[in-house]
């Protein structure tokens, strides 16, 4: 979780990613800010994130971006 943290963090410093629940929802993360991500968690985490699985809801929190990496790691 620390290196998804410091991803999240890389992108927007000025966030509270720990207690953040509404990413998506409130717009702070964009579609560029998706890319991103989705590029990063790959090469840090070994992992693909399948297309439909890029949804609001696996992306509205680190807690929940942690848990699809975690499903995809298994």
């Amino acid at each position: 979780m620390d290196a998804l943290l410091k991803i999240l963090e890389g992108l927007h410093p000025e966030v509270d990613f720990t207690n953040h629940t509404r990413l998506i929802d409130d717009k702070i993360l964009d579609s560029f800010d998706i890319i991103t991500l989705i590029t990063e968690i790959s090469e840090e985490y070994d992992v693909r994130i399948p297309v439909d699985q890029i949804v609001p809801e696996n992306f509205n929190s680190a807690a929940a971006l942690y848990a699809l990496v975690e499903r995809l790691m298994d």
